[in-house]
């Protein structure tokens, strides 16, 4: 194992000798290399093959723009596909795949695309696969779906950590070159609470990659004593492997941390990456430029690349694209390569300099570069042997962060690039290469220049900085967009646009730039647009007859790079998908071996099976008659609870409910409709005043938070005026409802009050205590239809509490009962609920159009008067029994008359709640009914196709029991 294309110097360790394997063939590489490098200086240029024409090709860059050389990493569960090599850090025990071909890297069937690449010319998929449409599912749409995609996933859980966190400074520095270092340095001196993040696994960005020197040191060396000192700073976060991937609002940049992805497994308790919410009061652009290619007929091969990026694989990395290299360039910058490449021993076949009438009109090699044709100033041409070709375009700014807030890019002739202009997201400065300025000392200066004025627009003094010595060289553009001829010149190498594809795109009217990049796909590969953006747009401009700047530009959006799902998901997978909350009971109710459902983001008990109970709802019947029988205990902490408090908390609670409280006496409690603007019902409870500013408002379990930040928005832009203050505390107060015969009996072992009916009246409240001392609060109120309470105490004692009610309701038989036999018994009660609450129900729907109130103003008043929703044949919520009582009821079924076909026309109504009641021995419903408070004993057909059942019933109230409310007052 070999590396025949290692040359001298480079800032990788050559003692620490790292094996790799790359489509399973063994390599060997140094500590600080890429996987790009290290294939690189093991004579590898074959990297992977294009998105379309499935085309060979080789690494074009040094950084995270490369479109070409993407390749899946690892095996097994750690699979990652579309990783880009040139920014993978090199660690022993590597596995890496190329992708996108079939059955190998050098022999790719899918090559045929190519030779028939005619067909598949820009915009073909519009125009093809359109006849005979029979043939789009049977044979199109597969082929495509077989054909799409770069990468495969492995199809198992991936096994790695991915966190979040959140991250606060007064200056973020994006990029840690030259400009990046001088603004950190600056601001850090200063005091400031500053972050540098860079992609990077190493500080220094071109400095890095180039020989010039910098305050009489290597730019290398400078760097490595900038970052040295940063790291020494407590003010300063130096975060390296981190790619700062979106600016948002007020000052939030997204940023992704790769902490693990250069070992092979993450250490015990570490992350594989981190998706940071970083809040910056002032930042700094500092990501450089992007260097671009000039096209020209088959300049895809691989060996052909940036010559940028074949100086950095040769200063940083000791690694040469090739041992006998030739230049094309219209700028200094390829002048530069040549120089470096000779320096390190490299044979300079050639340079060909624009700027002399020269160009390269072709290549020749079939899985890599060969030779290059070049033609003069006088047209003669000649042939150019050499293994690599490097190709300086000029250098656009990387200004995509500057346009996630809309900010367009403008125009700078004397680069021939667009850079920054006005817009984009407040207390961004763009500085160095990123804002245009494309020399060393420009990038130190600026940097300093910006932190400097970011200090003050904050309030600190600036500190000292000297900008040490550094190139400061004119940058001499002259443009050379591609070079005319009659083969494919590629513009976009990962989708395979060429300028003939542009050429189309005009001759077929599709010459806007937005057209443009949907017609052709330019610029949108994972490098969005860095490869081919502008150069497209200049072909464009060439054909239109405008300058670049009247042609425009597509602008940018978030991720700056590809982001892994992992790391936008974080932890939240599996059972951490979402938050699970406990009840204060769970405890005691696992230990009862509860079963357990999901309700919002609870779990609550749905019944507490016993020994002998083969079916559920055995348990549940027997907790239902238990309850209506003696006394039953059921966990209800889930219910949204409110404190309301202020002057004018009643006056807010008749604007926010439908129905009137400002008259409620303090120690009572009563039920409370809550409309949405459109007059819809939004949420129903009940509110208690304890007091006469503080009130308890007690929402729906699912609808706890929308309700709070309901009544939030109304408190501070509906009526800033009034004297009103809120507060969530529903994990404050564990709450359990006592509910049956002898509730109150129970109750009395516990409450430290009198709670006699005469004492404690069905719907009253109080603040009490119990168990000799301990606050709680206690609401007459049920939702069962029985005698019931409601007791409240601080959540800590929620477990304690659960045990004091159980021992104390031993004498009386006391149950638990969970949420079923809960659902059981409001709809015999014919209580309304989730179901009947779907977002489309008025009140007069649920029968409680008197709850609405005409002598006041509240939300949804107006609207909840429409014609529609007043209509007398609206409607209507009833109760629903079948006909023969063997027959079981389907929640869902529709409502249609005898002899009338099973069709939308004919749709009356559905069911909405369906229960099996133990004590009438069969299945009863709620539904809505159109008129269905005139059709109580009429005879129907609940029907319900999907499930492809039919049943006969009769519509009865929905009071199946205890009509008269006498049981609750008891």
């Amino acid at each position: 194992m070999t590396q025949p294309n290692r040359v001298s110097g480079g800032l990788i360790d050559r003692a620490r000798t790292l094996s790799f394997t790359f489509d399973g063939k063994p390599y060997q590489g140094h500590a600080g290399d890429t996987l790009a490098s290290a294939l690189l200086a093991n004579g590898v240029r074959l990297m992977g093959r294009s998105f379309k024409y499935h085309r060979p090709r080789g690494p074009i860059s040094a950084g995270s723009d490369e479109p070409n050389a993407l390749v899946e990493l690892r095996t097994g569960a750690r699979q990652e596909p579309n990783t880009r090599a040139t920014v993978v850090e090199l660690f022993d025990g590597l596995s890496a795949q190329s992708q996108n071909r079939w059955p190998s890297l050098a022999f790719d069937a899918l090559a045929i695309n190519d030779r028939l690449s005619p067909f598949f010319a820009a915009g073909f998929y519009y125009k093809t696969f359109m006849w005979p449409a029979a043939f789009w599912e049977k044979l199109y749409e597969p082929m495509i779906r077989r054909a799409a995609g770069l990468g495969s996933l492995s199809r198992l859980p991936d096994p790695d950590v991915y966190d979040k966190g959140f991250l606060h400074c007064d200056i973020l520095v994006i990029g840690a070159g030259p400009s990046g270092l001088a603004a950190a340095l600056s601001a850090g001196r200063s005091g400031a609470r500053v972050i540098l993040a860079d992609e990077d696994f190493r500080i220094g960005g071109r400095l890095n990659a180039e020989t010039h020197g910098v305050g009489g040191m290597a730019g290398a060396d400078w760097a490595a004593q900038a970052v040295a000192e940063l790291a020494g700073l407590a003010n300063v976060r130096v975060m390296a492997r981190t790619t700062v991937l979106g600016a948002f609002d007020h000052g939030i940049y997204g940023a992704v941390e790769r902490v693990s992805d250069h070992v092979p497994v993450p250490a015990e308790g570490k992350p594989r990456q981190i998706l940071w919410r970083i809040y910056a009061r002032r930042t700094i652009l500092a990501a450089g430029a992007t260097e671009r290619m000039i096209a020209f007929e088959n300049n895809d091969r691989p060996g052909i690349m940036l010559a940028g990026a074949m100086r950095a694989y040769a200063n940083r990395w000791g690694a040469a694209a090739g041992r006998r290299v030739a230049v094309f360039t219209n700028n200094d910058e390829g002048l530069r390569t040549a120089a470096d490449l000779r320096a390190k021993g490299l044979e300079i076949a050639a340079v060909i300099d624009s700027r002399k009438g020269e160009e390269v009109t072709g290549s020749a090699g079939r899985l890599g570069l060969r030779a290059v044709t070049v033609r003069d100033g006088s047209g003669r041409t000649r042939t150019v042997e050499c293994d690599a070709l490097g190709v300086s375009g000029g250098w656009n700014p990387n200004l995509h962060l500057t346009s996630h807030h809309r900010g367009k890019p403008v125009w700078d002739e004397a680069i021939a690039a667009f850079v920054p202009g006005p817009g984009g997201p407040a207390g961004l400065l763009p500085v160095g290469a990123a804002a245009g300025h494309l020399t060393t000392h420009g990038a130190l200066r600026t940097g300093a220049e910006a932190a400097a004025a970011a200090l003050a627009d904050l309030g600190h003094r600036p500190a000292a900085f000297d900008l040490p010595e550094a190139e400061d060289a004119p940058v001499r553009v002259t443009p050379k967009w591609h070079v005319p001829g009659k083969g494919r010149a590629w513009v976009d190498p990962q989708n395979d646009v060429t300028v003939k594809d542009v050429k189309l795109a005009h001759q077929e009217g599709f010459r806007s730039v937005e057209h443009l990049k949907r017609y052709t796909t330019l610029g949108m590969a994972t490098d969005q647009g860095k490869s081919g953006n502008v150069l497209g747009l200049a072909v464009m401009a060439e054909m239109t007859g405008r300058s670049i700047p009247e042609t425009g530009t597509t602008i940018y959006r978030p991720p700056y790079t590809p982001v892994a799902m992992g790391a936008l998901a974080g932890r939240s997978r599996e059972k951490e998908f979402k938050p699970t909350r406990l009840t204060p009971s769970h405890k005691w109710a696992a230990e009862q071996g509860a079963v357990f459902v999901e309700v919002g983001m609870w779990l609550r008990a749905q019944w507490f099976p016993k020994p002998g109970e083969t079916h559920w709802r055995q348990s549940v019947d027997r907790e239902v008659l238990a309850t209506r029988a003696s006394v039953g205990i059921c966990d209800v902490t889930t219910l949204g609870k409110i404190d309301i408090q202020g002057r004018d908390a009643g006056a807010f609670l008749d604007r926010v409910y439908a129905n009137t409280f400002s008259s409620l006496p303090v120690g009572k409690v009563r039920y409370g409709l809550m409309l949405r603007e459109d007059g819809i019902v939004m949420d129903d409870g009940t509110t208690a005043r304890l007091a006469e500013d503080e009130w308890v408002m007690t929402t729906t379990t699912a609808n706890a938070v929308p309700v709070f930040r309901h009544l939030e928005f109304c408190r501070q832009c509906l009526w800033p005026d009034l004297d009103v203050q809120l507060i969530s505390t529903t994990e404050a107060w564990a709450q359990y409802s006592v509910a049956g015969p002898n509730a109150r009996r129970l109750l009395e072992k516990v409450v430290d009050q009198d709670i006699s009916d005469a004492a404690f009246p069905y719907m009253a409240c109080a603040n009490i205590t119990v168990c000799g001392g301990l606050r709680a609060r206690l609401f007459r109120i049920s939702f069962s239809g029985e005698l019931a309470y409601e007791i409240a105490v601080p959540t800590r004692y929620g477990d304690a509490m659960i045990r004091a009610l159980m021992a104390a309701g031993e004498e009386f038989g006391a149950v638990a009962y969970g949420t079923e036999a809960l659902g059981v018994m409001r709809v015999e009660k014919g209580h309304v609920a989730g179901n009947e609450l779907n977002g489309q129900s008025t009140a007069l729907n649920m029968g409680l159009g008197k709850m609405v109130s005409r002598k006041k103003d509240a939300i949804g008043m107006v609207l909840a008067q429409r014609e529609g929703m007043v209509a007398e044949g609206g409607l209507r919520l009833v109760g629903v029994k079948p006909v023969d009582p063997s027959q079981p009821l389907t929640a869902g079924s529709h409502f249609i008359a005898a002899g009338k076909p099973a069709t939308a026309a004919h749709d009356d109504g559905w069911l909405t709640s369906v229960v099996h009641s133990p004590h009438l021995g069969h299945s009863i419903a709620l539904g809505y009914l159109r008129n269905g408070t005139a059709r109580l004993g009429e005879r129907l057909r609940a029907v319900n196709l999907l499930k492809k059942t039919e049943v006969e019933v009769e519509i009865v109230s929905p009071h199946f029991f205890d009509p008269e409310g006498e049981r609750l007052r008891a």
